[in-house]
């Protein structure tokens, strides 16, 4: 049984292959694709939509315990 996670834009509980896990460096956002970077990060369904929520609600500061300031490497994943 793959472990769950919690998507912080929808709220939605899913399993680790359908997330991809964020975290912050120097105030910008960066995706680890691999999952195994250290520190704390948060979970988001790779669609724009939860990454929307998740931005306008400021969840990704929250999450991470830290400023973000910059997301442009985020939203360059989703438009791959």
């Amino acid at each position: 049984m793959e472990p769950t996670r919690t998507c912080i834009g929808c709220r939605e509980r899913s399993e680790n292959s359908s997330l991809v896990r964020v975290i912050v460096r120097d105030s910008v956002l960066e995706v680890d694709s691999s999952a195994t970077a250290g520190g704390r990060g948060s979970w988001v369904h790779p669609t724009a939509q939860c990454v929307q929520v998740a931005l306008t609600r400021k969840a990704f500061g929250r999450a991470l315990r830290a400023p973000v300031t910059d997301t442009s490497a985020l939203t360059a994943f989703l438009d791959q």
